[in-house]
């Protein structure tokens, strides 16, 4: 199978600290990849790696079929990247930023209206990026990756600290994407964005990859997880395993009419992820 990106066996230190450790991955054409980890994963450092901006101590990397060490101007300009840090020219406008990145990659600025008209910053055109807010900023990142018409982007935590609304702009945006045929690879921690968005998704925890595969897939591996919450006319609540165990506890709260809600809790990739490592993927490492 041709894959759009791949990786073999990466493994890359700094400072005599392991980052990432014989990570292994595959993403086909057209679909939305998602690395998920807590912050200090080496999420970022593989994005680095596979977009040919740093070179890993060990292993194999290609994307596009293109050993990620000898990336052309060809790759390059098939690809669209939008990091964390954003690297947006504060001074400058909106439109200005946009023009700024055209010229480099010798794009026609006649597109410049029509992506910020998808994007929703039409009528901040004209307004420096120093003034936008956080959600406006990551908005002109995405429309920046989204200029050259990339066969593959590469999207390093784009929701991070925005408000749903917001959110769910982007995640529309990625999708329409997805639609014309682009590859997604997606860094994330907000388990709500993997599993309304992602095909496949990869966990990593400390460097390593711990498990991978469809995210719906994932949770049914993990569904020894079930359970059931039940929260009592008292307000208390009660946490039981979803199965025969349950039946007598339940009969009793039952008999007593103490019963106000009973919900089951199916596994999620963040309970999965919990139990595989003992904390959240919002915790920091």
């Amino acid at each position: 199978m041709n894959y759009a990106l791949l990786a073999e066996n990466i493994s890359h230190s700094f400072a005599g600290q392991q980052i990432l450790d014989k990570v292994t991955l595959h993403v086909e054409s057209g679909e939305i990849f998602g690395l998920l980890g807590p912050s200090g994963a080496g999420k970022t450092t593989l994005i680095k790696i596979l977009t040919g901006q740093l070179a890993q101590n060990d292993g194999h990397a290609e994307l596009l079929g293109k050993d990620t060490r000898k990336l052309s101007a060809l790759e390059h300009r098939q690809t669209g990247t939008m990091m964390d840090n954003l690297g947006l020219y504060e001074r400058l406008s909106v439109r200005n930023n946009l023009s700024f990145y055209a010229d480099i990659y010798h794009i026609s600025h006649s597109v410049i209206p029509e992506i910020l008209k998808n994007i929703g910053l039409y009528e901040a055109g004209n307004t420096a990026v120093c003034k936008l807010s956080k959600g406006m900023k990551n908005r002109l990142s995405l429309a920046r990756a989204l200029m050259n018409n990339a066969s593959i982007l590469f999207l390093d935590e784009p929701t991070a600290g925005l408000d749903p609304v917001t959110t769910k702009e982007i995640h529309h945006m990625l999708l329409e994407q997805k639609k014309k045929g682009c590859t997604i690879f997606l860094t994330t921690h907000n388990m709500f964005e993997a599993q309304s968005l992602c095909d496949h998704v990869a966990l990593l925890q400390k460097g390593q990859i711990i498990d991978g595969g469809i995210p719906s897939d994932i949770c049914q591996k993990y569904n020894h997880l079930n359970r059931l919450k039940i929260t009592l006319r008292n307000g208390e609540e009660i946490v039981l395993e979803n199965g025969s165990a349950a039946a007598i506890p339940m009969k009793e709260y039952l008999e007593k009419d103490m019963i106000a809600t009973i919900h089951s809790t199916e596994p999620t990739l963040e309970t999965v992820f919990i139990e595989l490592t003992g904390k959240g993927l919002n915790e920091h490492e």
